[in-house]
């Protein structure tokens, strides 16, 4: 990884190397006030890459680079999961393993259902989101970035919105689940836009 920050230019087009259509609005919708381009890795039939790697920020970094590479444009990954304290940090960087089913699709309600039977044991229900943002160059310039959202897990799920685990987790200092949010509210508060604050501040244009 290369030192110092590299920013993008106000109307620049870069790949968001995602094939998750929850995951590409919110990235578009925090993006969009800034004036940058955006396409995605699916619109692209840019394949996904393997995610080897026993981190999100690793993980987030072979998606950006294998986009930038195959674009020769920069490339703006996410990797982000849910963990739970009492499987130990699971399901962590294999959050989309969990909720995959035999013909290849994936169904959260089942992955929601798997963490609640292998944790209702336990009396700590901590949880929390981990997000990675990687934007990468052509060139092999790589900026990295986390944010976590602390909270606890609950059961039933509850609410409609957001996508993945949301239904089932509650941030500190809420009430309503990350499903039960407005998207906008999420947004403000979720451990993708805590991400996104790094990253904007270090990497793109100033608004306005």
């Amino acid at each position: 990884m290369t030192q110092g920050h590299r920013k993008l230019a106000r109307g620049e087009r870069i790949v968001i190397a995602t094939h998750n259509k929850g995951k590409l609005r919110e990235v578009a919708a925090l993006l969009a006030p800034f004036g940058i381009e955006t396409v995605s890795a699916g619109e692209l039939g840019l394949p996904e890459p393997d995610e080897t790697d026993d981190s999100f920020i690793g993980n987030a970094t072979i998606k950006a680079t294998a986009a930038a590479r195959a674009t020769k444009l920069p490339a703006l990954a996410d990797d982000s999961g849910f963990s739970v304290a009492a499987l130990a940090g699971a399901p962590g960087v294999r959050t989309a393993d969990w909720a995959m089913q035999p013909d290849g699709s994936r169904d959260y309600a089942d992955a929601m259902r798997k963490v609640m039977e292998a944790a209702q044991d336990f009396e700590d229900r901590t949880a929390w989101f981990s997000c990675a943002l990687v934007l990468a160059w052509p060139d092999g310039h790589v900026e990295a970035f986390e944010g976590r959202a602390p909270g606890h897990w609950v059961w039933p799920p509850r609410g409609t919105h957001g996508f993945g685990y949301d239904p089932m987790f509650v941030p500190d200092r809420r009430e309503d689940t990350f499903g039960e949010m407005d998207p906008a509210e999420k947004h403000r508060i979720s451990h993708r836009a805590k991400a996104f604050g790094l990253l904007s501040a270090a990497c793109l244009p100033a608004l306005g």
